[in-house]
């Protein structure tokens, strides 16, 4: 036989699917808004008391997104596991511990896996929350607490791939999640205990001080000449140099400062002082380098000056940010 001929590639068709596909899984996801009842409040109530962890358990497709959103109650301040729904009924039940919350993911709530786990759940006697699209499935019926998370169709245009109901179970958990994150009361300090790595951990820890380099520290004096300026300015490689008079900070000079200079003529033997900007940006070196960067952003600058107690301790450019990862 000769091999199966590939489909035709047609663009407008494969657009058309993609914009049917967004939909579909946002009409899944606006769904939700009328399902947020007396349940869903009492889920995060039980979580909130339970002395110990949520257990977030699913097959298929629903352990997936049950990973995803034990991922996410880890890092926002719930205590959470995750145990996979077939592995449960071969041995992994010993991961559920005393008081903890068990939330079940499953579309239709009738998979083997499902049947067979949800009775030793609640034979080990802890509360049982299903998060599912079937009302009177087997889960649905046996669970103490139902997340409606229904849809009309898939995604999928054979409606067998998970889509939008995978869609809609995620947006319910995230809910769930940022719920539970606001009743405890977890801030941005604790987001930083939480998350010390990446660009997340480092736009809420890093401040001026951890940035600023004390090997590049250009500065000149208020009578130093242009030429002197742009050697310190090319030694610190900031394209700035501070003007210090002794020690306090009296304005800062920028390539744009020179430029200007010199497009208004008459620089031979101008100082310092002559081009300098007299109202520069200091921050002191604890301050978050994301603020700096904001600061930068609504003054259209590129570097900052950093001091600890008014001694000057340095420049931090824009790239220091942009390398660090922080933006």
């Amino acid at each position: 036989m000769p091999p199966t001929p590939p489909p035709q590639f047609d663009a407008n068709a494969l657009k058309t699917r993609a914009l049917r596909t967004l939909a579909s899984e946002r009409d899944a996801i606006a769904a939700l808004s009328g399902r947020i009842e007396a349940g869903f409040i009492e889920a995060v109530r039980q979580v909130l008391e339970a002395p110990g962890r949520l257990i977030v358990t699913g097959i298929g497709k629903s352990a997936h997104i049950a990973n995803k959103l034990v991922a996410t109650l880890n890092s926002t301040g719930t205590p959470a596991g995750f145990m996979h729904a077939a592995e449960a009924i071969h041995g992994d039940l010993g991961l559920v511990q005393k008081g903890d919350v068990i939330l079940c993911i499953s579309k239709s709530g009738n998979s083997p896996e499902i049947k067979a786990l949800v009775p030793l759940i609640k034979g080990l006697g802890h509360p049982l929350i299903a998060m599912t699209g079937q009302r009177d499935g087997f889960l649905a019926q046996h669970a103490d607490l139902v997340l409606d998370t229904t849809v009309e169709r898939e995604a999928c245009p054979h409606n067998l791939a998970p889509t939008a109901s995978t869609a809609a179970q995620l947006a319910m958990g995230d809910a769930l999640a940022m719920c539970l994150m606001e009743a405890r009361g977890f801030t941005s300090d604790d987001f930083a205990t939480y998350h010390p790595g990446g660009a997340l951990g480092k736009r809420l820890y890093t401040t001026l001080g951890d940035l600023v380099d004390p090997e590049r520290r250009p500065a000149v004096g208020p009578e130093d000449s242009l030429a002197e300026v742009i050697l310190a300015m090319s030694a610190g490689r900031t394209g700035a140099a501070v003007v210090l008079e002794g020690e306090a900070i009296v304005g800062i000079v920028t390539d744009g400062d020179l430029r200007r200079a010199l497009e208004r003529g008459g620089i031979e033997g101008a100082k310092a002082a002559d081009v300098m900007g007299r109202a520069p940006r200091v921050l002191a070196s604890d301050q978050l380098a994301v603020e700096a960067f904001q600061i930068m952003e609504a003054a259209s600058i590129t570097q900052i000056i950093v001091h600890d107690g008014g001694r000057y301790l340095g420049l931090v450019h824009l790239h220091d940010l942009l390398r660090e990862g922080i933006f």
